[in-house]
């Protein structure tokens, strides 16, 4: 029944085991959402990870030797209004309203050549342009605010996976480990609202699990990650460490010579390493958030290679002490 998107992951086929991991994926997920409002911001109010960069079939590595192309576009609009002041770039701000424009071209490559049986190796590189509209009341030594805005557009910061692993435990499963650097690139000046990059290095390792069911059409995906950060030397600010979850259910079904597909997405993020340095003046700021949303996608085999579009909306549905928001995702991707 899958013939196209089984190119982007193992092949898949119904069985009593792969039911039952579909039932667990399902129970973390709502786990994931019972639990997050209970919980207790790095700086700036966001870090490099970002909900629903990587949180289905899409974002697997691939299995078998191939060359992958993909454009990723991402819009988010944000607030925050809470009373503790939000840390920006070395400013103390509050009432604070961002949006921004990213655009991202990722390309991944699978050497043709396996680790060991079943266990395959890849490697990819993601280089964003971003533009960004920051404004807020920023809190002055004399104790009154002033309002301020900033834009600013420029290169990003580029994300690197020198290592991403799969292994097939199943036809019908997979699970795979990724490196991801995330280098401070991006254009950064210390009392400037509007950023393109945060100004310091970020080390995700990522698990995931993911399964795909030839016969039945279903998905369930699930990621897990860990932010690891250095310090923002200008600033004297080092961002504490964050974990996060990203999972995708959808059901896949032909249509118009294809594979169309349609779901839900959920992510889940916590700091988990209270921010430290000099320039965290405000405390530990730690933050949470979490966001759901509908997920379509379609693949289509053109010509010599095979075209996947994915169109996602996830709405921060509870945030802590960062900016609160929807995230829109396009990714559009050709396999050859």
């Amino acid at each position: 029944m899958l013939p196209i998107v089984l190119g982007i992951v193992p092949r898949l086929s119904t069985s009593v085991e792969a039911s039952r991991v579909l039932i667990l994926l399902t129970l973390q997920l709502l786990l994931l959402y019972a639990t997050a409002f209970d919980i207790h911001g790095e700086e700036g109010g966001s870090g490099h990870y970002v909900p629903g960069a990587m949180a289905s079939f899409a974002d697997g590595v691939p299995p078998t030797e191939t060359f992958v192309a993909r454009y990723n576009m991402l819009f988010y609009k944000g607030s925050y209004s809470l009373g503790r002041p939000l840390p920006i770039s070395g400013l103390s701000t509050v009432g604070a309203e961002a949006s921004s424009w990213a655009h991202g071209l990722t390309m991944v490559w699978r050497p043709p050549m396996d680790v060991a049986p079943k266990l395959s190796y890849a490697m990819s590189t993601t280089i964003p342009f971003v533009q960004t509209d920051v404004s807020a009341q920023i809190n002055t030594l004399g104790g009154a605010t002033l309002r301020r805005s900033d834009t600013q557009s420029a290169l990003g910061d580029i994300v690197i996976m020198p290592l991403m692993l799969n292994y097939e435990l199943k036809p019908d499963l997979s699970t795979s480990f990724r490196l991801g650097v995330y280098a401070p690139t991006g254009d950064y000046q210390v009392g400037r609202l509007a950023n393109t990059g945060k100004n310091f290095w970020t080390i995700e390792p990522t698990l995931a699990l993911v399964y795909l069911g030839k016969e039945n059409g279903r998905e369930a995906s699930l990621f897990a990650g860990a932010d690891f950060n250095t310090e923002n030397e200008d600033t004297d600010y080092r961002s504490g460490t964050q974990i996060h979850l990203d999972a995708t259910l959808a059901q896949h079904f032909p249509i118009a010579g294809g594979i169309a597909g349609a779901g839900i997405s959920g992510s889940w993020y916590r700091q988990i390493g209270a921010d430290s340095g000099t320039g965290a003046r405000l405390g530990d700021f730690m933050a949470m958030t979490s966001a759901l949303g509908p997920v379509l996608s379609y693949a289509r085999n053109i010509a010599n290679f095979t075209l996947v579009t994915e169109l996602k909306w996830l709405h921060e549905v509870e945030t802590t002490r960062r900016l609160k928001g929807d995230y829109i995702w396009l990714k559009i991707m050709a396999k050859f």
